[in-house]
């Protein structure tokens, strides 16, 4: 899988079976799963399809308000649970075509998925505690394998 680095933007590649494995980046060598990775048209299939870890994505939009006021909330949330759920974002101005392929009506909306099958989806910024709770239900998803 390739991601590029939140911290340094330098293109990194890692087998997708280490994905547990907490992946650093080669250049500055800090967390590349610390905080959410940015998907596109190129990089979700691969993220979606993996049997590792669930992947929970939130399609967002930079003019929207809501969207910016929850984007530290799912930043602290990917930072708690490296290495148990993948916290991906998807901007849906940028990425139109994923934006409907996912059936995107409102934004923020986060969709959550395990071993290429979507388990649900919740619309509107979550609370810290809303968020920190769906988050563990998710990582008992894969500690449960």
């Amino acid at each position: 899988m390739q991601i590029k680095c939140p911290h340094c933007n330098k293109e990194n590649r890692f087998p997708i079976d280490k994905l547990s494995s907490i992946p650093k980046c080669g250049i500055c060598h800090r967390g590349l799963l610390s905080v959410p990775i940015t998907l596109n048209q190129s990089n979700i299939d691969e993220l979606l399809t993996q049997k590792i870890l669930p992947v929970l994505i939130d399609f967002w939009a930079p003019w929207c308000g809501p969207c910016k006021m929850f984007a530290p909330t799912f930043q602290a949330g990917a930072e708690k649970f490296a290495g148990k759920i993948v916290f991906a974002k998807v901007d849906t101005e940028a990425e139109q075509m994923l934006g409907a392929k996912y059936n995107i009506r409102s934004i923020p909306t986060l969709v959550y998925f395990w071993q290429s099958k979507e388990l649900g989806r919740v619309s509107g910024a979550l609370p810290p505690a809303q968020l920190n709770e769906l988050a563990l239900q998710l990582a008992q998803l894969s500690s449960a394998k």
